[in-house]
């Protein structure tokens, strides 16, 4: 419902892309983008904005050899983008949320970061084929819970053994939920001294072992308000949760670390780059380099999907190396082969969306129906009952 019949064009030389229209009422933040810390008090209103989006055509046939599906958030629009594959042909879905950030998959569960809550959809794959159009969706997660933090500015989300893992951007900390509070701290940097809403150092990365934090990514090692802000282009740092130590120095506004086997992978995101640590040596080693501010990471199979964003002309990203090119920056998805390190496929936006925040892999499943939290006329209702006779 959100495209309109596109075209097969050429752009870029040989690179063939298809570009399509889509018509979205966005949730628009005074500012094109940014960071969550940077937004306090904005003023959202709500109209009619176009967006035009081009991807490459294998993008489809990546996702269906691996019978996967990529969802998305943008916290400047306001939306969850869903991204699957039905007949061999790209499925592109938005899903209205109140400026989603983290977004974290587990086997029967999605969780979904926004300003004050984290939103819970529960599986309930069996409605899939009762949903027209019959024989589209070989899933669905439909909303059952809502969990309100308040403006934590929550980053990475994860699934672990204590449930979900949210990265307190604000408070320093890295922490799990429970009913009677709005947050559960579990961990915080050695050099925070305190449990305070300063966003002192910006962690906001976070990497799971074994169902455990094992790495996180901070823009800082300080201990003072919005002490990150001030040389941020050489004090991002990776560090060892279990032991509190700093793995590598010297990163420009490090995001989403991800552990792939024994590889630690990192997003260099001042640089634009993916690559991955050498931890025994203390250095990052770049693999590929995007165009555009890299946030929001996921593996699937031999490729990593990475987010892209454009950035704002303000002081957060003064003296960052990629800001240099501000204007040849792109907004999208960008699919990267790790066998040859190249980027291979991509999903742009081409106008209406500025930013991406995270990115992740819904596993096993080609085109499943996601439902929103906030179900309007561009979403749909799908209600789970009991079955009759079963006690319930």
């Amino acid at each position: 419902p959100h495209r309109v019949a596109g075209h097969s064009t050429r752009i870029d030389g040989d690179t063939a892309l298809r570009r399509n229209l889509a018509l979205l009422e966005l949730i628009l933040a005074e500012k094109a983008m940014s960071e969550p810390e940077s937004e306090n008090g904005a003023v959202h209103e709500a109209q009619w904005r176009e967006v035009r989006y081009e991807y490459t055509p294998r993008l489809a046939d990546i996702l269906a050899h691996l019978r996967a599906t990529i969802v998305v958030t943008t916290y400047q629009a306001g939306k969850l983008l869903v991204l699957g594959v039905h007949d061999g042909k790209l499925q592109i879905s938005f899903l209205s949320f109140e400026q989603p950030m983290g977004v974290a998959v587990g086997s029967d569960r999605i969780a979904i970061g926004t300003r004050r809550q984290i939103h819970f959809l529960r599986a309930a794959h069996e409605t899939a084929p009762h949903v027209e159009p019959h024989g589209m969706y070989d899933g669905c997660f439909v909303p059952r819970t809502s969990f309100y933090t308040g403006a934590i500015h929550g980053h990475d989300l994860a699934f672990g053994r204590d449930g979900l893992w949210v990265v307190n951007t604000l408070f320093s900390c890295l922490c799990t939920l429970h009913e009677a509070y709005s947050f559960v701290p579990r961990w915080r940097p050695r050099f925070v001294s305190q449990l305070i809403d300063e966003d002192r150092c910006h962690l906001n990365g976070l990497a799971m072992q074994d169902g455990r934090p094992k790495f996180v990514t901070v823009m800082a090692e300080a201990d003072e308000a919005g002490g990150w802000r001030p040389n941020k282009a050489t004090t991002g740092c990776v560090l060892d949760v279990d032991t509190n130590e700093v793995v590598v120095r010297g990163l420009c506004m490090p995001h989403s670390p991800r552990l792939r086997g024994d590889d630690l992978w990192v997003l260099n995101s001042g640089y634009g780059s993916i690559g991955k640590v050498d931890r025994a040596a203390g250095r990052y080693e770049s693999v590929e380099t995007m165009p555009g501010y890299t946030r929001g990471l996921a593996f699937a199979g031999q490729f990593a999907f990475v987010g892209i964003s454009k950035i704002r002309e303000t002081s957060v990203f003064g003296g960052v190396p990629i800001a240099e090119d501000r204007a040849n920056l792109r907004c999208g998805i960008g699919v990267v082969d790790l066998v040859s390190g190249q980027t291979v496929a991509v999903f742009q936006f081409l106008s209406g969306v500025e930013e991406i925040f995270a990115v992740d892999v819904i596993p096993g499943m080609l085109c499943p129906l996601i439902a929103g939290a906030s179900v309007d006329k561009q979403e749909r209702d799908v209600w789970i009952v009991p079955q009759p006779g079963s006690g319930e």
